[in-house]
């Protein structure tokens, strides 16, 4: 793999880690009381986590010019790795050998696809 595509993999895995932090603020505004549905939708984590989400989706475009088709949905899984990470470290929650194996596999398949077998 040459610097190129490297630095637009690098480009399409900061897009996804954004997707993710856009994610825990959608959850963590979803988590308070708004008093009405017009400022359930328009408040300032969710207008920030769309933001971020068009950010992530630009970014993707981009990375897409130099990165081949196939590697796009490989980079596009580490988005669960991340998601797990934040469920845990941010909200709590359990850690459970279901989410531990679908994390095992899918970092297993980013390896294996990562060496070309």
């Amino acid at each position: 793999m040459d610097a190129t595509v490297l630095a637009f993999a690098g480009l399409n895995l900061f897009g996804v880690f954004i997707s993710a932090i856009s994610q825990v603020l959608l959850k963590k505004s979803a988590m308070r009381d708004h008093g009405s549905a017009i400022k359930e939708y328009l408040n300032p984590f969710v207008i920030f986590a769309y933001t971020l989400f068009v950010a992530a989706t630009l970014l993707s475009v981009i990375a897409y010019r130099g990165i081949p088709l196939s590697m796009g949905p490989i980079l596009d899984a580490t988005g669960y790795i991340y998601v797990t990470i934040f469920g845990v470290t941010i909200f709590h929650e359990r850690l459970t050998a279901k989410r531990v194996l679908a994390l095992a596999l899918i970092v297993t398949g980013i390896v294996v696809y990562s060496m070309g077998i």
